[in-house]
């Protein structure tokens, strides 16, 4: 769906990587300027699908390369700190003075500005000062990270992936284009405007362990007899009464009343009782297929193995490594996504390129 545009990446860690394999999943053409580690790993996932090259931004010579490649680009991704990219002459200025269509994409954890926009953190540091750790675990435990999905990826990658296409469409209506400051901890408080209007409707409040998710019986996670987990979020009336039925609870009347808080502590204990013993593979049986809102809890490799998954190519492996599938699709159709390059792999290539008569060499030493 994208081709034909073309993205430059500054290669570094988790967020911005990811936003640019989900460009070239969808069809971008990408190119990853990356250091020299002095390795020819083909592990790295969040390189599927992109052109390597290997330069020394610290050197005239990388400087250069990077000015060439964006002077036809509609994009280029960086996530370091703020400034570093200036010290480097690289900066949007810079490579806008090249081409002032370039959608200039910065990804960070606190943002370009504020009190904290220079200092490191991390995933679970920015979705917490954010307000979207706050209501994750249970209550009697310390509130915990989704690893790396919550704030790198959901308030990060994403974040920066629909700031770069909503630039590049604007670019291409006026010509100009724009600098994205994606900020985790701007994005990940931006995903909360659901739970806000839940919380405005009385579910969602600010004590952990009074709320929906954290303490109904009929929203919660339950361990089985062999240790596994299962999920239930059976909101609605009717989901409600299909699970108490399969459970044979429809006429107990400690169940009656779904949404009496006064009665949530006891239903809980029941289910936790009654979930603990059977195994995990006998609840798939009684609730899978069926409106109860139920899922077992599954790792990556079991979640490969699911039928569900399998029927629509949610995962596929590739050279012995586990991915996932390119999302979302379109008309139905499950896209390939491209290998993942060695490090490096393309230098030749692009530096021949450039190196045209008609462009020039960009390659002596610094």
């Amino acid at each position: 769906m994208l081709q034909g545009i073309k993205i430059v990446e500054i290669c570094g860690i988790g967020p911005g990587p990811f936003s640019a394999m989900h460009l070239a999943d969808l069809g971008a053409e990408v190119i990853a300027i990356e250091r020299d580690a002095g390795g020819v790993s083909r592990a790295n996932l969040l390189n599927r699908g992109k052109r390597s090259v290997i330069a020394n931004l610290k050197s005239a010579a990388g400087r250069e390369l990077v000015l060439r490649l964006v002077e036809d680009a509609d994009a280029l991704i960086e996530g370091m700190r703020p400034g570093v990219m200036e010290r480097l002459g690289l900066g949007p200025q810079e490579c806008q003075e090249r081409n002032p269509r370039l959608v200039y994409g910065r990804m960070t954890g606190w943002g370009q500005t504020g009190p904290l926009s220079k200092v490191a953190g991390h995933d679970n540091n920015y979705a917490s000062l954010s307000g979207a750790l706050f209501h994750n675990g249970a209550p009697e435990a310390p509130p915990s990270s989704a690893f790396a999905t919550l704030g790198d990826i959901g308030g990060g990658a994403l974040y920066m992936t629909i700031g770069l296409l909503s630039g590049i469409l604007n670019a291409r209506a006026t010509g100009k284009g724009s600098m994205v400051d994606a900020a985790i901890v701007d994005g990940s408080a931006h995903m909360l405007q659901l739970m806000l209007s839940t919380r405005n409707l009385g579910y969602v409040n600010d004590e952990r362990g009074q709320n929906i998710h954290d303490s109904s019986p009929f929203y919660a996670t339950y361990r089985c007899a062999d240790g596994g987990f299962i999920t239930l979020g059976s909101i609605e009336p009717q989901f409600y009464a299909l699970l108490l039925e399969k459970l044979g609870l429809q006429g107990d009347r400690r169940f009656v009343w779904q949404w009496d808080r006064r009665y949530w502590k006891e239903q809980h204990q029941h289910f936790t009782e009654l979930f603990a013993s059977r195994t995990r593979g006998h609840w798939c049986e009684l609730f899978e297929g069926s409106d109860a809102c139920f899922a077992p809890v599954l790792a990556p490799n079991e979640a490969a193995r699911h039928p569900h998954n399998t029927a629509r190519g949610t995962w596929f492996e590739r050279d012995g490594l586990l991915q996932t599938a390119v999302a979302p699709r379109f008309n139905g159709e499950v896209v390939t996504p491209g290998k993942i390059p060695a490090p490096g792999e393309h230098t030749e290539q692009i530096m021949g390129a450039l190196d045209s008569p008609a462009r020039g060499p960009v390659w002596q030493s610094a």
